[in-house]
């Protein structure tokens, strides 16, 4: 009878458990035109058409491609002189004259390290531009996004069609600063510069690709050194853990897809007042995570400091100085994106994104790596995610199993628990059990398709002779959608 009764309670405890929640409710959108659009598949594919004919012709004569490539340094060294406004012609003039060399570059590799040297001078070019903009405007932010997060892009086809010639590291501009440095990898990094990364998971590439302007990133650090021992460590928030600090090297192991360094510009008035303002940022916000426990921030609330997502700990550091970062906040208008996140536990669509700190014309790119061996799967990631927001938009849903939501709330219990003593549970602390299997739903998911991706890349590739396009991936990646 026991065994009776016991077996009853578990049905009664199972069946309680497996109650749903109601569907969380779409927070309104910021207010915001729209997503951007390149809307430009024409003139992709006429560039990939030159780049077809140009490798067919052979190399034998690359005079013309360095020549252009000489022509537009000296178009993008005038820039220095003179301050022009965002919407000017030249500066549409020299966008599609980079991309129409970056197709001929691509099928011969001769000016190969002349045209990233161009493409890191125009984007130091357009971001001392932007210092005279107003960021908030949507015609600059359009501008800075084509200029910077466009000649990236073409850089990257470029690169991946000589998979064997490592470009990993870049070095921008070493911008001066009073704050403590060390060197790192062949970079010197100073107290207060801001990594920023993207990692290697399905909910990475959601972080990088889920925003207006889709991007390259999805995580932000804050390093800080000590002055006495030059030890360098990160503070950063994870998920699972809330604000933590690594050591360099902890937060390098980490499985990175590219990282790039940000560093507050040194002509800035409250800089030229408080010449180590970057290092004190840096100093308060890690006493502050040894002082005290600070969780993670899924609601994506840039104004609440009590919790911090990752974009938060920089700007929640440099805001304490009297900087605040993010000129011109990010904005989720996509009403399917704001679907699922509302279903990861997000509310606030005004928030800031990680890729775009790199449009704050306040901050300087001191230097940029990526991994040469996975940057393939960086793309294909991408490529698949743009294909699942489009079935977002179109009302795909993330689900999962009713059966699965009992076990989760048991794990969630179970987590709470650890938490208390320290330790780190399942599901992590402010994440919801039914956020939790949305997550690991999106991520199976997500999964599979870049599978199918993959081999049908291989294929095209062997059909072809050459790795497809960031497009032609799109294309491959909403044929696996359909399949499904």
């Amino acid at each position: 009878m026991n065994a009776r009764v016991a077996a009853g309670s578990v049905v009664v405890l199972l069946a309680g458990l497996s109650v749903p929640l109601p569907s969380p409710q779409l927070p309104i959108a910021p207010m915001q035109d729209s997503a951007f659009v390149w809307n430009r598949d024409s003139l992709w594919q006429a560039h990939e058409a030159t780049f077809v004919a140009a490798r067919t012709a052979g190399c034998a004569d690359t005079t013309t491609t360095g020549a252009e490539v000489r022509a537009l340094q000296q178009r993008v060294d005038s820039l220095e002189t003179v301050t022009m406004p965002p919407a000017l012609l030249m500066l549409d003039t020299l966008e599609a004259r980079f991309f129409a060399v970056s197709a001929q570059v691509a099928a011969c590799p001769a000016p190969l390290d002349d045209y990233l040297a161009l493409q890191r001078a125009m984007g130091v070019a357009i971001k001392r531009q932007s210092r005279a903009w107003d960021i908030t405007d949507r015609t600059t932010r359009d501008r800075l996004y084509r200029a910077l997060y466009g000649s990236r892009a073409a850089v990257e086809e470029v690169l991946l069609q000589y998979p064997d010639q490592q470009h990993a590291l870049q070095l921008v501009v070493d911008e001066p600063s009073a704050a403590p440095s060390a060197m790192v990898h062949g970079v010197r990094l100073r107290s207060g510069d801001i990594l920023v990364s993207r990692g290697g998971y399905p909910t990475s590439a959601l972080i990088a690709r889920g925003s207006d302007f889709p991007g390259n990133f999805s995580h932000i650090g804050l390093v800080h050194i000590d002055a006495a021992t030059q030890e360098v460590s990160v503070v950063e928030a994870h998920i699972e853990r809330g604000v933590t600090i690594s050591r360099a090297e902890t937060y390098l192991a980490d499985k990175k897809l590219r990282l790039m360094v940000l560093r507050i510009r040194a002509d800035l008035p409250q800089v030229l007042k408080d010449p180590l303002l970057a290092h004190h940022a840096a100093t308060t916000i890690r006493a502050r995570t040894l002082a005290e426990h600070i969780p993670y921030d899924f609601a994506m609330n840039y104004l609440d400091p009590s919790r911090l997502f990752c974009s938060e700990v920089a700007s929640a550091a440099y805001l304490g100085e009297g900087i605040t970062l993010w000129t011109g906040s990010s904005t989720i208008t996509s009403e399917g994106l704001r679907r699922w996140l509302g279903g990861f536990g997000v509310e606030h669509f005004e928030t800031q994104e990680p890729s775009d700190l790199e449009y704050d014309p306040q901050l300087v790119v001191v230097a940029e790596w990526r991994d040469p061996a996975l940057l393939f799967q960086d793309h294909l990631d991408n490529a698949v995610t743009d294909a699942m927001l489009e079935g977002a938009d179109r009302g795909d849903a993330i689900t999962f199993g009713w059966h699965q939501l009992p076990f989760a709330r048991l794990a969630k219990g179970a987590s709470w628990a650890m938490q208390q003593v320290g330790q780190m549970g399942p599901i992590p602390e402010g994440m919801s059990p039914a956020a939790a299997l949305r997550n690991r739903s999106y991520s199976e998911r997500h999964a599979r398709l870049a599978d199918a991706v993959r081999q049908a890349t291989a294929t095209w590739q062997r059909q072809h002779g050459y790795p497809p396009s960031y497009w032609t991936l799109v294309e491959l990646a909403r044929a696996a959608v359909a399949a499904e």
